[in-house]
């Protein structure tokens, strides 16, 4: 009796290991189904925004947000009021501090722009910090926080997700773009903080660092750039012209006069851009205008971190995957480069993948016939493990000058202008 006693204690616990693993995979399958509706209902409003959908729900939504914009208008102003007239003050931090961001939200292909500049001042010879809030990154926990206040403890450190010699924190804790900041270049600090004078002085004190580069700092006021640099997106400059959450602009176009140069990316044809640059000019017409374009250079397999040449696309079927805010020059990149896209998912930009919605994205590529699924190097960083029956590939893309000077010149006279000094 005591032995079947024993089985029947067993067999119960066995029950209960199943139901419990059950409930688990069930509460599981019901978070990921509200994130997947939340997410839809995002996207609309995302559509909405860029003006993608053009309907009665597309009206209703458009009303409110403009609204909101009209308010956000007015914050916007207050806070340049507050600036302006010294009741909130900027801080110097006793080196260079330059600028790189844009007026609008998504997008202008900031991080190659960045890439570029830090590698060219690091040849220089400068000590290259750069300096990140580390959007959609992990955030320390309320709990964390609250026990720190309770305790009287010292503020959280910045997080260094390279000193220059290795990468410390991954893509998930950093950032999309720290990360791949980081990853890209070799001998430059990266730190991330939602405080960013707090992380240069950190560069500073901690890295010897001479030379911060402010990724994305165009709206942040509490340190003043030495130099301005303002990206703008030649296929969407700002959009429909309202400002957020009805637009695609954090601040009114006026605003560009504070740029000390204006790059216009993703430039096909300068002479597409006459009109775009008359506009800015009525706003600045001091600034030298850049116009450049984001050159796709070769693929890389993500399985093995293999280059393969552009040449593997032409004439093939491939799948696409995006987590991007305008994926729309993504699609025509790759269909410049000869491909036939069979398949296409759209994810909001920074999505975090689940391995469910990748192996979705894989099986549904293979299905469609397509012989290479390809994504974007920031959304290669994301990309949890999963195996895939045909090659995955990210595309690697680098800024590229256009008009009769090159790149180079172009970034040198830039970083001569940083490193320098004015002559008498």
């Amino acid at each position: 009796m005591e032995f079947f006693s024993r089985q029947h204690s067993l067999f119960l616990l066995g029950i209960n290991f199943v139901n419990k693993v059950r409930l688990k995979a069930i509460i599981r399958l019901y978070k990921e189904e509200i994130s997947r509706n939340i997410n839809k209902g995002i996207q609309i409003v995302v559509d909405v925004v860029y003006d993608r959908i053009d309907n009665q729900l597309s009206d209703f939504i458009g009303f409110f947000l403009n609204i909101l914009s009209l308010i956000f208008s007015e914050i916007i102003r207050l806070r340049y009021q507050l600036y302006r007239h010294k009741i909130l003050k900027d801080n110097p931090l006793g080196c260079s501090v330059i600028v790189v961001g844009n007026i609008t939200v998504g997008g202008t292909g900031k991080t190659p722009v960045v890439e570029k500049l830090a590698k060219t001042l690091q040849k220089k010879g400068r000590k290259v910090a750069i300096i990140s809030r580390g959007y959609k990154s992990k955030k320390e926990s309320l709990t964390k926080k609250f026990l720190r206040f309770l305790t009287h403890g010292e503020p959280q450190p910045p997080k260094i997700v390279s000193n220059g010699k290795e990468l410390l924190l991954n893509s998930k804790l950093a950032g999309d773009e720290p990360y791949m900041l980081a990853k890209n270049l070799p001998g430059v600090v990266v730190i991330c903080d939602k405080n960013r004078v707090k992380a240069g002085y950190y560069a500073i004190k901690n890295f010897m660092c001479d030379t911060l580069v402010l990724d994305d700092g165009l709206q942040y006021l509490k340190l003043k750039g030495s130099l301005n640099i303002c990206l703008i997106d030649s296929t969407n400059p700002f959009g429909n012209e309202h400002l957020l959450p009805r637009g695609i602009l954090r601040e009114p176009l006026h605003r560009l006069s504070r740029a000390d140069y204006i790059f216009i990316t993703k430039v096909r044809r300068i002479d597409n851009c006459e009109e775009l640059s008359k506009t800015i000019k009525q706003y600045n017409s001091k600034a030298p205008i850049v116009y450049s374009c984001h050159r796709p250079k070769f693929l890389i397999n993500i399985e093995n971190g293999n280059p393969e040449s552009l040449e593997l696309l032409k004439n093939q079927q491939v799948g696409l995957f995006s987590g991007i805010a305008y994926p729309e020059s993504f699609v025509d990149t790759i269909k410049e480069q000869g491909a036939e896209i069979v398949f296409q998912k759209r994810f909001l930009d920074h999505h975090r993948f689940t391995k469910g919605e990748i192996l979705s994205v894989y099986n549904s590529s293979y299905t469609s016939g397509a012989k290479f699924i390809l994504t974007t190097e920031k959304d290669a960083v994301r990309l949890p493990k999963v195996i895939s029956k045909i090659p995955v590939l990210y595309l690697r893309l680098e800024i590229e000058v256009l008009e009769d000077r090159t790149e180079i010149d172009c970034f040198n006279n830039l970083a001569n202008r940083i490193c320098l000094p004015k002559q008498k």
